[in-house]
């Protein structure tokens, strides 16, 4: 392959900036791994609306040749909203001159977007920047009572969003609810697991479903989602290096920029359940 030099050619031929496809660079935002991702957002495109059945409607058998009724079926649609979240880095020139620190520098950064994209994906208020949380999304199921020594709050909370029309996907859990599940016995005075065997490490799974750890949920927390109930919207994630704006300290800024957002369409298929 020849490399050639082109000190006249159009800026656009020296790019300070590279778009990357968000599941290729940050594979564990948990909206990529709990939410329906339907649509690309762009910088002048702050939400994008997405139709939806809400209501099947009447079905039944029709006899041959006869007219087919109309099913009664009730449409809605969900507004998207979103919100940027960006990591900025200030580096030295000989910092960045040294082999493998630029990939370094930007995993670190796409790090920092991907936390602070999941705390705002569950945790964001109403009244913060961007979508509301899904924790805070009014009218989804919140198991008032604690968990205690068996996974029957778990039980009920897959059969609610059952009852409602969905399937229960994903567990989200904070690791110290992870834990204390973890450490249920089969029985008194028993060292099996409830969800491991023995000494062997529990698969992250309960009731066959995925179980995704993050620090970003609430001490002793779990949320119960299906996939198919939470729309979500993202750009690429945007990578762009200065090495202007911080001329007068021969330093070069590094930036990750990442515009996602996401609503729940049934409330009623997202639960969310503490333990002791």
């Amino acid at each position: 392959m020849a490399i050639q030099t082109t000190p006249t050619s159009p800026k656009a031929w020296a790019p300070d900036q590279t778009a990357f496809v968000p599941a290729d660079v940050v594979p564990d935002a948990l909206i990529l791994q709990t939410a329906t991702v339907v649509g690309a957002i762009e910088g002048d495109e702050p939400a994008i609306r997405v139709p939806f059945v809400a209501d099947d409607g009447v079905v039944g058998f029709v006899a041959e040749g006869a007219e087919i009724p109309d099913a009664n079926q009730e449409f809605d649609e969900v507004v998207v909203l979103t919100g940027k979240v960006a990591a900025l880095g200030k580096y030295s020139f000989e910092t960045l001159a040294q082999p493998e620190a630029a990939r370094m520098v930007v995993e670190s950064l796409s790090r920092s977007v991907v936390t602070k994209a999941n705390a705002a994906y569950l945790g964001n208020l109403e009244a913060d920047p961007g979508p509301t949380g899904l924790l805070n999304t009014p009218g989804i199921i919140d198991f008032e009572t604690p968990i205690g020594d068996d996974l029957d709050q778990l039980v009920d909370a897959v059969s609610f969003i059952e009852l409602d029309g969905g399937t229960a996907t994903h567990v989200i859990a904070n690791p110290t609810a992870w834990a204390t599940l973890s450490k249920l016995k089969r029985a008194t005075d028993s060292n099996e697991s409830l969800v491991g065997a023995g000494t062997v490490a529990a698969t992250r799974a309960l009731l066959g479903l995925p179980v995704l750890v993050t620090p970003a949920m609430p001490a002793g927390s779990l949320l119960v989602v299906d996939q198919s109930a939470v729309i979500g919207a993202q750009s690429p994630v945007r990578l762009a290096r200065s090495d202007d704006a911080y001329f007068s300290s021969d330093s070069i800024g590094v930036r990750v920029t990442w515009r996602l957002g996401w609503s729940i369409q049934h409330a009623t298929r997202v639960a969310k359940l503490t333990v002791l």
